[in-house]
């Protein structure tokens, strides 16, 4: 009977996995301590190159090193989220109790393709989802999952709108055993919409466009030609994407309107709120989402804000019994007066097999924290968006795209003796010279074929006083 190695042995005791852990909340809660009093940069810039040749692969055979050293180094040179001073992508600032979840998760490794591999996080996907569907104002029968990301969350939602709607059975004839098909979609939806109907092998035509306003908010009164044209080209059309908080602007579509469409024309409708969402949890802002209760799906991604970990998207479906048709090897019309599918195998709707305890760290946050801290949080990033506006409004130097209905604001310097032709190139050098020196991060995007300067305001601990040094370092670099 063999022994276990030294080496195995040590790798899995316990006594130095105590002492290595609680080094690494010391040196995690240091970091978290420099960071959110703003010391040091928010991303200390390099090139690919220099950590290419910082982080090496000349593995060693034999254990060496320090992981304090090495764990060190990654957190002087990574992005630092935690820094109010981010004001860039739509990823969060995880609440630290998260990130407590998250070493928990990896330790048990609980697999979530069948129950008994994952059944604590089984149990609490199914209750969390059911709270999300609630605080959406979703029907009882709701139901859905939990998955990596908005662009698998999409991806799902339309395979379920497809077997629901297409009229004949597309996951086992493929592409081509019907009429193409097509969904209605606002020009600026996320590009992983357009991703998802390639991948279901609709072409390029699998997303016929629908104009968008001056606030970049899909026009409803556009959708009966866009409807008419799809069916002109031979297309049949089977659903309407409308966005709940857009990538680029943060605009939410007029839901009630685009549901009242769905209705009339027997379309699914799905709402893709993986940013804007969370709106509802806010008593002052959730009439931005009325009408999403009337979706027959939705995405909402709790790593924007909710402030978890990336990634952790929930997939809602009004009726929950379609979440087991987005992967179901046959049409839903062949499931009639039978229904073996088991809501506690969540592999059997998922893109993903094995997939991480996801649930544990929203249920946690929410159980232990409680429902108003991020009611709270909604509701104060949201505030604080608007006075940002405000002041560009004011400033006499700065020039506002569209006034703000999330917490995403897109806006221009434009110094006093500039020509309008040089204005999107200083945008450019105004961006790369904050980033690179490490004062702020916020990035740019292309509205109206002119470039602005784009920021979310997603980390709780900003201020107005960190927006207003913005503006000021704004104003030092042009």
């Amino acid at each position: 009977m063999s022994s276990l190695r030294p080496n195995l042995a040590a790798a899995y005791d316990p006594e130095h996995f105590r002492q290595l852990g609680h080094r690494l909340v010391d040196q995690l809660a240091d970091h978290l301590a420099r960071t959110t009093r703003r010391e040091g940069p928010v991303l200390p810039w390099a090139p690919p190159s220099t950590h290419l040749e910082h982080f090496p692969a000349d593995f060693p055979e034999q254990p060496s090193g320090d992981l304090s050293e090495l764990l060190a180094r990654v957190l002087d040179a990574s992005h630092h989220l935690h820094h109010p001073r981010y004001v860039g992508h739509q990823v969060s600032a995880p609440l630290p109790m998260a990130a407590l979840c998250d070493l928990v998760s990896s330790l048990l490794n609980n697999g979530m393709a069948v129950y008994e591999m994952g059944p604590v996080s089984t149990a609490m996907e199914h209750n969390v989802l059911r709270w999300m569907a609630g605080v959406l104002g979703l029907p009882e029968g709701s139901g859905g999952v939990l998955t990596s990301g908005g662009s698998a969350g999409n991806l799902t939602a339309l395979l379920a709108a497809r077997q629901a709607k297409a009229g004949y059975d597309a996951w086992s004839g493929g592409p081509t055993a019907g009429p193409p098909l097509t969904v209605l979609v606002p020009e600026s939806a996320h590009y992983c919409i357009a991703r998802s109907t390639k991948v279901m092998g609709w072409g390029a035509e699998g997303v016929t466009p629908v104009p968008v306003d001056a606030r970049y908010r899909l026009r409803p009164e556009a959708l009966e030609d866009a409807l008419a044209s799809a069916r002109r080209a031979g297309r049949r059309p089977i659903a309407v994407v409308a966005s709940a908080g857009s990538t680029a602007t943060g605009a939410f579509d007029p839901l009630e309107a685009v549901a009242d469409f769905c209705e009339k024309h027997g379309l699914w409708l799905h709402v893709d709120g993986a940013h804007g969402a969370s709106t509802a949890l806010s008593p002052r802002y959730r009439h931005q989402v009325k009408g999403i209760e009337r979706a027959d799906s939705v995405v909402w991604d709790a790593h924007k804000m909710m402030m978890m970990p990336a990634l952790i998207t929930a997939v809602l479906f009004r009726d929950g019994t379609r979440s087991f048709e987005a992967f179901a090897q046959e049409a839903s019309y062949l499931f009639t007066g039978q229904d073996t599918r088991r809501w506690s195998d969540v592999a059997l709707r998922t893109l993903e097999c094995t997939k991480e305890m996801m649930a544990l760290k929203l249920y946690t946050c929410l159980r232990v924290l409680g429902t108003k801290l991020f009611a709270d949080y909604i509701t104060d990033t949201f505030d604080l968006t608007r006075r940002f506006a405000d002041r560009l409004q004011s400033s006499g130097d700065f020039e506002l795209a569209v006034p703000p209905d999330c917490n995403i604001v897109c806006f221009r310097h434009t110094p006093r003796g500039v020509p309008a032709s040089e204005l999107d190139a200083l945008q450019v050098r105004l961006r790369e010279s904050l980033i690179t020196s490490g004062d702020f991060y916020l990035v740019q995007t292309t509205l109206g074929g002119r470039v602005w300067l784009r920021t979310t305001l997603i980390n709780p601990l900003t201020t107005d006083a960190d927006l207003d040094a913005l503006l000021e370092a704004l104003r030092r670099a042009a």
